[in-house]
């Protein structure tokens, strides 16, 4: 046999035995990592039954699909999974006695809150100075509001000011009007000035997409306007409830303002009476996240804060408007004037509101959405606050 045949043969019996090495190094290295993936998966918790029985029992609290904020995957594939501790759950409170007047004289030991029907542990309790604002103004520019678009830039003229008062100011506001389709119009800013040149220019359109520019608000500006923790979320919307073109339905709204941790005040705005099932919408969307309804057409000039109408002295086209009587649908246009006393209502309020801080006994960040209850310890006192939130992985 010759030398090159030798050698040739030599070198592939070592090509042999390498490869035969490397496979070996190979599955050892598997083994390994499967041992250590077994190993991990035996040291994880398991899920709790009654966690996923108390989540199952909230009704109409479903987060749409398009409401999940990114990087958030699906509860029932979290739940086994996520055991991350909720720190803080932070309530804005507000308390009005019989008139609709902020109470603004209690104390921590005046409340309790309670989620998911449990009773909570107050961990902190402010009142002055209360956490920044971040406010969207949402003011209807369709067809049917075009009599009445001068009015709702006056009030919504008066209301900036009012909400960013002095030049320390640490609440924004931003601008957003809907007609077939929504639009922001101005940025978060501080500055009012800025802020009424661009509701100045305001032109109605065509079209009514209330719902979708609700939706918009809260999904594409409140979800990053700072954390919950360190800022009030707030939208004002003027409208007269209709809605003939959102892609968006009432309950998806209502759930995204809640994964948004944002209270809804409505004013309606139509001079046709007050008898339309559009009324309902906006009481519920109110109702639904924290806020309040206001209705200046509804009732006769007075100083009831919570009816959303108030008298300032004696105002001329009172015993006229009296005269006609609002369910008629009939309205002077100095009537409509007063739409501004129904954001003066809710600047006074959101002025004077409570901040409530707890850390919940359920500390799992599970995906489920937790209703919140706040009791006030005082007879003849309304409360509004924060219905619950989305125990998310941020």
């Amino acid at each position: 046999m010759e030398s090159g045949e030798l050698h040739s043969r030599s070198d592939s019996g070592r090509g042999r035995r390498l490869r035969g090495i490397t496979v070996l190094v190979m599955a050892v290295c598997l083994a390994g990592l499967a041992v250590l993936g077994a190993a991990a998966q035996a040291q994880a918790p398991a899920a709790n039954p009654a966690e996923d029985e108390t989540a199952s029992s909230q009704p109409n609290n479903a987060a749409p699909a398009s409401a999940s904020p990114s990087g958030a995957a699906d509860s029932s594939s979290n739940k086994n999974n996520i055991r991350v501790n909720v720190q803080v759950v932070n309530v804005p409170v507000t308390v009005l006695d019989k008139r609709g007047v902020p109470v603004i004289d209690l104390t921590k030991k005046d409340f309790r809150i309670y989620e998911n029907g449990q009773l909570q542990t107050i961990k902190y309790f402010v009142q002055q100075p209360a956490p920044p604002l971040r406010i969207g103004l949402i003011l209807d520019t369709s067809n049917s509001a075009r009599p009445l678009l001068s009015y709702e830039k006056d009030a919504a003229s008066e209301f900036v000011f009012d909400m960013l008062q002095g030049r320390t100011t640490k609440n924004q506001v931003f601008l957003e009007t809907f007609d077939s389709t929504s639009s922001v119009i101005h940025d978060f800013s501080s500055d009012p000035d800025e802020l009424n040149d661009t509701i100045r220019d305001l032109k109605a359109g065509g079209g009514k997409a209330l719902y979708d520019a609700i939706f918009t608000a809260c999904h594409d500006k409140m979800m990053h306007a700072g954390l919950p923790e360190q800022m009030r979320r707030v939208l004002v919307v003027m409208s007269d409830g209709l809605d003939v073109q959102s892609t968006h339905t009432f309950e998806e709204v209502v759930s995204m303002a809640h994964l948004a941790e944002t209270s809804i005040y409505t004013i309606h705005n139509s001079p046709y009476g007050f008898t339309a099932d559009a009324n309902r919408v906006l009481k519920d969307l109110a109702a639904q996240t924290g806020g309040a309804y206001f209705f200046p057409q509804q009732s006769p000039a007075g100083t009831d804060l919570g009816s959303g109408y108030l008298a300032h002295g004696q105002i001329g086209c009172t015993s006229q408007n009296e005269g006609l009587g609002a369910k008629t649908g009939i309205y002077t246009a100095e009537r409509l004037e007063h739409l501004a006393d129904s954001v003066e209502a809710i600047g006074q309020e959101l002025n004077d509101q409570y901040f409530i801080g707890y850390t919940p006994a359920n500390q799992t960040l599970d995906g489920t959405y937790r209703v919140i209850r706040v009791e006030a310890l005082r007879n003849d006192v309304r409360v509004r606050a924060k219905p619950g939130y989305w125990a998310l992985q941020e």
